[in-house]
């Protein structure tokens, strides 16, 4: 890729930077990329290189040609021809295509946020102004030939940064737009649209002086050095903020800027209070997803922290219940912060005062919920308890967060879907009689998983239409990175071609990289392909450096089989744990039969024999909703004519 969003330079396929000599080498590289693919006559290039040009001028430019081509096309000759720098008629051209040169890359960009919806247009605009490094052309603004290009993407640059702001205010995040802004208008102060942007996103943030301020320095500043008056967008905004007009009141999100302000300002000694609330919001914010989950989290220990120092038993639990977030998968995002999270929940029991049954079952059921993966009794009795108390009391929300800790304790062995889909079922009943749409899209998860188990991809798929409608109604944008997994999956179970499923695999996993949930992220990808071979018989080679994350110790015999390293192949196998509970167990337990099956390890068969057998009418791993490794009775049908009776 050529870069001339900053100074001139050349990236390889791996992302580094690549060698151009010296400077007339770039100034040939950014002369043809001012062109954007059209020919550039070899003479124009002389003559925009050199104000007198040498008698070699064109022997130069065929070399400085040459270097850049073994530089950017390595590997390729004017035998088999050139792609990227080809020589055409009488001159060059740079073909890049549209995203092989990063100021074409920021156009489209640019060109795409000004008529998508504000969510979409946020997220266009931080990646188009991501692509900057610098001026455009660094080294050759001075340039005749570059002038007109620079100021042209200058100014493209100035209209995304705004219409980044514009996006933020739609969204309600006036208060994110503002440093932005400011920044953009001491640079830029003839830009009278920044102005009226930023004057409105103080307003929107519950700074009203400071947007009647900025409009006044607006007008001094257009009055003195331009000599005219602001127009009319500006005077009537102002005069909209005196009057505190209709139409300027904020949106959602600028209204919780607005109070979490205010609260700031006017409760500044109720502390008790504000911890409780922080809880509450940090909740809130997980349900967003992405950096919010990561951020919740964060915002979780600092509250539960907090509320201990203050010493009391009552308030650390309302602070820990108060997180009211239903969990899905079985593997932590941050095991040592769920280990502390259980470790405050459990203190606080003890101290608890008699009589406060609510907040006891929610600190048993956060005991249950952060305990995944755990094979200890514990966390099943945690539940247990947490369950009765809540049906006693007959208080819908308490017991679908109980229920949710009931289905986190609900892997002590394989082959437990039906039990599941049966907790999801009355997860749903409750929550869509009560309102509780939060706990509803849990309900209608974990049936989603456990009918997928059960090889039910029709009741799936009913469950899968409800989710994406609950997750864009609600916006709650976890929930689609669930559903498409779970069509790559589906596809993958009933029979699609593998390349075509693994092709479905690898593009729900994009939705992965920015889900905030290293738990359900790491190594999943890999591992969803893994199963997919493994189950169809298929060569199961890896790249180096792939990031198997927890599964690894599954992963490696088959890893080690494919470079015919049988002997450690078979230590690897014999040293693989058994799985953790969870929503994977199935999967990974296939992997360990068949592995056992073709190194001729009759222990291991025989263990993942007896563990797989409650599962026989399951569909190994895809109870997890996520992928799957075939039946699991193709898997017992081998081992059990291959094992020796007993």
């Amino acid at each position: 890729m050529v870069g001339v969003l900053g100074p001139v330079v050349a990236w390889g396929a791996d992302g580094a930077a690549l060698d151009l000599k010296g400077r007339r080498h770039r100034a040939v590289l950014a002369r043809l990329a001012v062109a954007r693919g059209r020919l550039v006559p070899l003479s124009v290039l002389i003559e925009d290189l050199w104000e007198a040009p040498p008698a070699g001028a064109a022997g130069a430019i065929q070399t400085f040609i040459g270097a850049l081509r073994r530089a950017i096309e390595p590997g390729r000759s004017s035998r088999t021809g050139f792609e990227v720098l080809v020589t055409h008629g009488p001159g060059y051209a740079l073909r890049s295509g549209p995203d092989g040169l990063d100021a074409l890359r920021f156009e489209r960009l640019v060109a795409e946020a000004a008529s998508a919806p504000a969510p979409r247009a946020l997220e266009l605009s931080k990646e188009s102004l991501a692509l900057w490094r610098g001026p455009a052309y660094a080294e050759f603004t001075g340039e005749p030939w570059a002038e007109a290009e620079c100021a042209r993407l200058a100014e493209l640059r100035l209209a995304a940064t705004e219409r980044q702001a514009e996006a933020r205010l739609a969204l309600g995040l006036a208060s994110q737009a503002v440093p932005d802004l400011q920044a953009h208008v001491t640079g830029h102060p003839w830009r009278e649209d920044a102005w009226r942007l930023l004057a409105l996103a103080l307003y929107r943030s519950g700074r009203q002086a400071e947007a009647l301020d900025a409009i006044r320095r607006a007008r001094s500043l257009l009055a003195t050095e331009l000599g005219l008056d602001p127009g009319p967008a500006l005077a009537t905004l102002e005069a909209g903020i005196l009057h505190h007009a209709a139409d300027l009141s904020a949106a959602a999100g600028d209204v919780l800027a607005v109070t979490a302000t205010a609260y700031q300002r006017t409760a500044p000694g109720f502390i008790r209070t504000r911890l409780e609330s922080a809880a509450s919001l940090a909740g809130s914010l997980a349900l967003t997803g992405g950096s919010g989950l990561e951020a919740a989290m964060s915002q979780r220990l600092a509250a539960i922290e907090a509320a201990e120092k203050l010493g009391g038993p009552e308030l650390t639990a309302r602070v820990i219940g108060n997180f009211d977030v239903p969990t899905i998968w079985t593997r932590s995002d941050d095991p040592a912060a769920a280990a502390w999270i259980i470790a405050a929940a459990e203190r606080t029991l003890t101290v608890l005062p008699a009589g406060r049954d609510p907040m006891r079952a929610r600190l048993l059921a956060t005991i249950a919920v952060e305990s995944r993966g755990s094979s200890a009794s514990r966390p099943g009795e945690a539940a247990a308890e947490a369950e009765t108390i809540a049906r006693r009391l007959g208080d819908p929300a308490l017991l679908a967060f109980a229920l949710n800790g009931t289905w986190m304790q609900s892997f002590s062995r394989t082959g437990l879907a039906a039990q599941r889909d049966s907790i999801g079922a009355e997860i749903v009943t409750l929550t869509t009689r009560h309102g509780l749409v939060t706990y509803e899209v849990l309900g209608r998860l974990i049936r989603l998983q456990a009918l997928s188990g059960l090889g039910d991809f029709t009741g799936a798929d009913a469950q899968a239409t409800v989710l994406d409608q609950l997750g864009e109604a609600h916006e709650r944008p976890g929930v689609t990175v669930f559903t498409r997994w779970y069509q790559a999956m589906r596809a993958a179970a009933t029979g699609a071609d593998t390349a075509v499923a693994e092709e479905g695999y690898r593009q729900a996993a994009t939705l992965l990289d920015q889900s905030g949930m290293p738990g359900v992220a790491c190594g999943l990808l890999p591992l969803a392909l893994l199963c997919l071979r493994v189950w169809r018989g298929e060569a199961a080679s890896f790249r180096a450096g792939t990031d198997w994350g927890p599964y690894h110790p599954w992963a490696r015999p088959w890893l080690l089989l494919a470079r015919n390293r049988t002997t450690e192949a078979r230590h690897a196998l014999r040293r693989c744990p058994a799985p953790q509970p969870g929503l994977l167990a199935e999967a990974l337990w296939s992997l360990t039969a068949r592995a056992a099956l073709t190194l001729g390890d009759s222990a291991r068969a025989r263990e993942a024999h007896d563990a797989l057998l409650p599962a026989a009418g399951e569909i190994a791993g895809a109870a997890s909703g996520m992928l799957t490794a075939g039946p699991v009775s193709e898997y017992l049908t081998e081992l059990q004519h291959s094992l020796p009776p007993g």
